[in-house]
């Protein structure tokens, strides 16, 4: 992938990174009457956003024609089951995933839930001690879980020849099957009683839309570059998230250490994009 194309799938996975932290959090920490979203139905629709999505990219590769869509799709899902069940492993990792990153920003504000190792640095009013360990905990459990996803996607979609949007179909249906179980396993009782779209407004579809587009942009840049530049952008985020969050949401204050660490992203950030140019032969006397 050329230099340019690689810096602008870094760009655009870090708007879309910060962006979905702080109005995940917003949402999550609104006051509103009413029965606040499940953040467990939240991921559902995410999932099936992103089915819808890839299906239309796929029909707009095949040159807009139904026939040659259901064709390619039966060909590339139906006709492989040993290849579609390979999804199911990342599949239900970022299901957890995405559960866990509703529950940590329920907890923790916008920065301290992108970077766990400064969790002293929210001021004690703001959060008890049990919600913040809650906070920490899911996002380290989300921390391993990415990482090990991340690289189990990229090893399948660089081996394979079939299309990152096929991919991302095949994500999503384990994903959404995976999900309507926690719905049901955990907020079955509260869904009984006020419908799966309970508390959803304007916001709430703000950040499930954020997030199925994060789904389609993270794999796009694992296929065309790798997981490394995938962690990169969402280091970049997290000091555009600890500007907003201090400067804007006045929910943070960054210590020392933070910024040591700010430091050391944007320094390897530079490094990963250098590409030194090659020593010219040495002219001989």
């Amino acid at each position: 992938m050329s230099a340019n194309l690689k810096y602008l799938s870094l760009g655009i996975l870090v708007f879309q990174t910060t962006s979905l932290v702080l109005t995940m959090r917003y949402s999550r920490t609104l006051k509103e009457e009413g029965p606040r979203y499940l953040s467990s139905t939240a991921v559902v629709i995410a999932e099936l956003l992103k089915i819808l999505a890839c299906v239309l990219l796929v029909y707009k590769d095949s040159k807009c024609n139904l026939r040659a869509l259901n064709r390619v799709l039966r060909d590339e899902i139906l006709n492989k089951p040993m290849e579609t069940l390979k999804l199911a492993i990342p599949s239900g990792i970022y299901t957890l995933q995405n559960n866990l990153l509703y529950v940590a920003l329920s907890n923790l504000d916008a920065a301290t839930y992108q970077w766990p190792s400064d969790s002293q640095a929210t001021p004690a009013k703001e959060h008890s001690a049990g919600s913040q360990f809650v906070g920490l905990i899911a996002v380290l459990i989300a921390c391993f879980s990415s990482g090990f996803a991340g690289v189990y996607f990229e090893k399948i979609l660089k081996e394979t020849k079939q299309s990152v949007w096929i991919r991302n179909i095949q994500l999503g249906f384990f994903g959404s099957i995976f999900g309507l179980m926690g719905v049901y396993i955990y907020d079955g009782e509260q869904l009984s009683k006020n419908g799966f779209f309970q508390g959803y407004n304007k916001l709430t579809w703000v950040v499930v839309v954020l997030q199925a587009l994060g789904g389609l942009v993270i794999a796009a840049v694992i296929k065309y570059a790798d997981n490394i530049l995938k962690g990169f952008a969402t280091s970049l985020s997290i000091i555009l998230s600890t500007l907003i969050s201090y400067f804007w949401l006045q929910d943070f204050v960054p210590t020392s250490v933070f910024f040591l660490g700010a430091i050391l992203v944007i320094a390897a950030t530079f490094l990963y994009g250098y590409d030194p140019k090659p020593a010219g032969n040495p002219i001989k006397a």
